[in-house]
């Protein structure tokens, strides 16, 4: 993966900023059809915000929340050890700040 991911495999972090990582009890069939699914909603949202089509772009953006919702990247996390949940969050402002601050600049 481009970007370093968390130890437990929940996350992976840009700019310091943890993201949640796909459920991995999808099988890889399901998560290649989410993620087309998600990718077609994204372009679906570009055109329509290239097209000033503000209905168009509020489906598309409810069609990606749906695709993110789907792979456990958002909504309740697909973990179920009791963690909190960190996604978007600094991981300096984490239980993640010190294998953050191990990180290779």
């Amino acid at each position: 993966m481009k970007y370093p991911v968390t130890p437990d495999g929940r996350y992976f972090l840009v700019r310091g900023r943890l993201w949640r990582m796909s459920d991995p009890a999808l099988s890889p069939e399901r998560r290649d059809e989410l993620v087309r699914a998600l990718m077609a909603a994204r372009a679906a949202k570009g055109r329509a915000m290239r097209a000033g089509d503000a209905a168009a772009r509020e489906e598309a953006r409810r069609a990606v929340d749906a695709a993110k919702h789907a792979l456990g990247e958002r909504g309740e996390p697909w973990w179920d050890d009791g963690a909190p949940d960190y996604n978007r969050k600094m991981a300096r402002s984490t239980p993640y700040a010190g294998w953050e601050a191990a990180l290779e600049p």
